[in-house]
């Protein structure tokens, strides 16, 4: 990141540091209540980044004890790591020095089902027997990651006694190995994926490196022993060039891992970890929320600093003090997109992540803690009032560079009553292939799939191929404070972005008003034009309430308002209050639509849509949700 950035992260990162020394995890977020900020409160400034990169290397810096960094430069530069640590001695045989015992819980249903016989990725099932790991027959990428990451193995340690698991793994990781043996291209050799499969290998190493499997016995040790190294080595080149974001974190991790686990590891540990801490900075903005937005990886990278921390521990060596402290820092944004249910929401690509997945991250981190109440970069606001919870997207989309499967949905917010959920985003782009066909990946990463408004059918940021985002939103403006809204304390969000201003001419502001008691959401969408000179003629527009699971919908006689049941038998109403400079007769009707749940399953739902022209000069439509029983 730019010298400016950092300076600007690191003022910011120094107090937040501090503050975590003092009282770990609850100094980082604000009480989860509806009158948490005052009247008075300031408006943020305006969000022109996904979020500001932390620096973490500027303000914990890896520690340094005399002559350590003549070690890391040595190092860097290829001086074996024997050599450095025991330069008059033979080289140690290769071996594992310690076993790790890591909190981390892994899937059961999916660790039966490989016992069973198949993969469960995602609702998919894909039989051991006859996967073919280096085939030209490519499977789906959310199928690759957990295959070449093995992932996989921390779900059959879940589902079993270590003896009822070890034939199952080393089955599979021989016919891993047959296939990529040695580094090379492809999905296998991405730093990602490389890092976080050294690290499975070193944290599950009594399920692969036993060498009692009645196939596969000691040759597999040994082989699997020499792939270990030779990762480990190769890593220690790819990782330094590896983009900023997950990847590069995970490559690094794997650097460091080794470090702890091999013998003669202390100049790669050392070498690594002033890698990881920089990676780290650049991964993660100023309030702990990932570059990428995504809440997928936000819980990959908890669970991966987690395992990490282990292997510390099964060393007896203290690890440096980033990365405790970025674990802290992790977890409450993570919380802020729990619904009712437990489960987040549909943000970036990713369905609803189940809720015990996501109170297994949080268990196994250790870490106890509040929602972030203080929203900066990581851009989602939260409200909550009675059962009452909106989740409210008001920064721009991720930056190209760290988008994972980057949707454009600013301005776009979920909502939910209890366990049930009422207004919803389509979510899942990022889980096509498995059961969610790869034809529609592009679409649900669409404006239209998320609950906000859609200017002549276009989106607010452009969708591009492979995950990425073109040109669109770049700067959001928000303010946040509390109001008296119809004789109630309330609590509003004003935010405007202008992803529509370069073709349209006109900047999206929307409010969001939640009463005290959370009975009452007030909604108002504004067209603005962006110059003084506005525009003439006539655009359409949709505003889209994609409905919860089960959610039924009676449209009332006049068509201006609508009854949604929800399943545990609550009632809302939703209406529509009018408008201003509408240039035609404004609609309210029911259309299909799809929710695509945690294990990336669709379900068929619908979305209330509400459709017309407005002037290019700007408009101002109003709706309601009320909670009637």
């Amino acid at each position: 990141m730019a010298t400016l950035l950092r300076t600007q992260a690191g003022r910011r990162a120094d107090a937040l540091v501090e503050r975590v020394a003092e009282t770990p995890a609850l100094a980082l977020a604000e009480r989860d209540e509806p009158n948490a900020l005052a009247a008075d409160t300031p408006a943020p400034a305006p969000i022109e980044e996904p979020s500001r990169a932390l620096a973490l290397s500027d303000v914990i810096a890896a520690p340094s004890r005399p002559g350590e960094g003549l070690i890391r430069l040595a190092y860097r530069m290829g001086v074996p790591g024997h050599a450095l640590s025991q330069p008059f001695r033979r080289p140690q045989a290769l071996r594992m020095l310690a076993t790790v015992e890591s909190p981390n819980r892994g899937d059961r249903a999916a660790g039966t089902a490989l016992r069973a016989g198949h993969f469960l990725v995602h609702g998919v099932r894909l039989p051991i027997a006859t996967l073919d790991f280096g085939g030209s027959a490519r499977p789906a990428p959310v199928v690759e990651r957990v295959l070449h990451s093995f992932s996989w193995l921390a779900d059959l340690a879940a589902s079993a006694p270590r003896a009822d698991c070890i034939p199952v793994a080393e089955r599979i990781t021989a016919m891993w190995l047959h296939a990529h043996g040695e580094p090379g291209k492809g999905p296998a050799w991405e730093v990602e994926a490389a890092g976080l499969r050294l690290v499975a290998w070193l944290v599950h190493a009594p399920l692969v490196l036993t060498g009692h499997g009645a196939e596969h016995g000691k040759g597999l040790k040994s082989r699997l022993l020499a792939a270990i190294a030779e990762t480990a080595s190769w890593l220690d080149r790819k990782a330094p060039r590896a983009g900023a974001g997950l990847g590069q974190v995970a490559g690094w991790a794997g650097v460091v891992a080794a470090g702890l686990l091999l013998p003669h590891g202390k100049p790669r540990r050392l070498y690594g970890e002033a890698g990881l801490v920089r990676a780290l900075g650049d991964m993660v903005g100023e309030d702990g929320g990932l570059l990428s937005r995504c809440p997928a990886a936000q819980i990959e990278a908890i669970r991966l600093l987690t395992d990490l921390i282990a292997c510390y521990d099964a060393v007896e060596i203290a690890p440096p003090p980033a990365l405790p402290v970025m674990r802290e820092l992790l977890v409450p944004p993570l919380l802020a997109l729990r619904h009712g249910d437990g489960a987040l929401g549909n943000w970036q690509g990713q369905g609803a992540i189940p809720a015990d997945r996501v109170a297994a991250v949080i268990e196994g981190s250790g870490v106890r803690t509040r929602p972030l109440g203080a929203v900066q970069g990581w851009g989602y606001q939260r409200l909550r009032a009675g059962d009452t919870l909106v989740q409210f997207d008001t920064a721009p989309p991720p930056r190209a560079r760290h988008a994972r499967t980057g949707c454009a949905s600013t301005l776009a917010f979920e909502l939910s009553d209890g366990p049930a959920r009422v207004i919803v985003n389509c979510g899942g782009a990022g889980l096509t292939g498995g059961q969610l066909p790869a034809r529609i990946g592009q679409g649900l990463r669409a404006t239209p799939a998320f609950s906000t408004l859609v200017l002549d059918n276009a989106n607010s940021t452009a969708v591009l191929l492979h995950g990425q985002l073109g040109k669109g939103v770049e700067k959001v403006e928000i303010e946040r404070r509390q109001v008296a809204a119809r004789g109630r304390d309330a609590t509003r969000i004003e935010a405007a972005h202008d992803g529509y201003a370069a073709r349209f001419g006109l900047t999206h502001r929307r409010i969001l008003t939640l009463s005290s008691d959370g009975t009452e959401l007030a909604g108002e969408d504004i067209l603005v034009p962006s110059s003084n000179k506005g525009k003439r003629g006539r655009i359409g527009f949709a505003i889209r309430f994609h409905l919860g699971r089960g959610v039924e919908v009676q449209l009332s006689g006049d068509k201006r308002g609508a009854s949604l049941l929800l399943p545990d038998g609550r009632l809302w109403q939703f209406r529509l209050r009018g408008d201003r400079a509408g240039a035609g007769e404004i609609t309210l009707a029911a259309e299909d639509s799809l929710w695509v749940d945690g294990e990336g399953r669709p379900h068929a739902t619908e979305q209330l849509v509400i459709e017309g022209l407005a002037l290019r000069s700007g408009g101002q439509f109003s709706w309601l949700l009320r909670k009637t029983g």
